[in-house]
């Protein structure tokens, strides 16, 4: 599949630099001022201009970037996708514009898109973009900050985040009258048999947390389940995408090395907020 077979006209981008409409002309993004950012050969396009960057590299490096995408592909947080869909079915239009905030390596993106919308991911991270467009060609991908998207106001009719930053002023810009916005944060359990091995006092997440205050909630759902390993290549796999991974220390790492089994708890907390 391309971008061209599959998708309802050109991807709608705006300029980062001056906020005017982006036009695709011969694989090159440009506005009404000239400011011109290519496609690359992945299929992506980096609307992050380096004065708007606060390190070389920001996002997830390569190494992390694997460790998930190898994760993912096992299908360990499939009831998560499964959830996350059947709201998107429920819920959105035929023909939604949807946008995926911090959308990674595109695991989440990918599996909102039909024939009949158009879907965009956005990550700050060019590493997991570049794969993500290099695998999903019918989504369109970007290189972007969540605090200053490319987008223009009330162009997407659902938005997901997936263990992204909430930023709910940029989110309500983008998203229509009447949208949609689905957050997936952590819940109280979630990964703690994991966090107990790295944290001496490991503590629960906090459910109560919420930083959508003026898009109206209409569904909370708690998916909370355990995930069985035979195989720590997928526990350090699993470590390697989380944060606290920073923290392990090598008898850590040495210790999941030598298990046979382990268990851990998946906890997710989904939110479906309307505008």
């Amino acid at each position: 599949m391309t971008n061209t077979t599959l998708n309802t006209g050109q991807p709608q981008y705006r300029c980062p630099l001056c906020k005017e409409s982006l036009l695709m002309t011969d694989k090159t993004y440009r506005c009404v001022n000239n400011h011109c950012f290519d496609q690359a050969k992945q299929g992506y396009v980096n609307l992050l201009p380096v004065q708007f960057k606060h390190s070389k590299t920001p996002g997830d490096n390569k190494d992390m970037v694997n460790a998930r995408r190898a994760f993912l592909d096992k299908g360990f947080y499939q009831p998560l996708v499964n959830a996350m869909t059947t709201l998107y079915q429920q819920y959105a239009p035929v023909s939604a514009v949807v946008f995926d905030a911090g959308c990674g390596e595109g695991f989440y993106t990918h599996q909102h898109k039909s024939d009949t919308n158009q879907v965009y991911g956005v990550d700050i991270s060019k590493e997991t973009v570049k794969i993500a467009a290099k695998k999903y060609h019918e989504c369109f991908f970007s290189v972007a900050t969540l605090s200053d998207l490319p987008f223009h106001d009330e162009q997407f009719s659902w938005i997901t985040s997936v263990y992204a930053p909430i930023l709910e002023q940029e989110f309500s810009r983008i998203l229509k009258n009447q949208g949609y916005l689905l957050t997936v944060t952590p819940g109280a359990e979630h990964l703690l048999a994991l966090k107990s091995l790295i944290y001496q006092n490991a503590k629960e997440h906090d459910e109560t947390k919420q930083v959508i205050k003026d898009m109206t909630l209409l569904k909370e759902e708690h998916l909370t389940y355990e995930m069985n390993f035979n195989d720590t290549n997928d526990v350090l796999n699993l470590l390697a995408m989380t944060p606290f991974a920073f923290k392990a220390s090598k008898e850590v790492i040495e210790q999941l090395t030598q298990l046979n089994t382990f268990t851990c708890q998946a906890d997710f907390i989904l939110r479906l907020y309307q505008k």
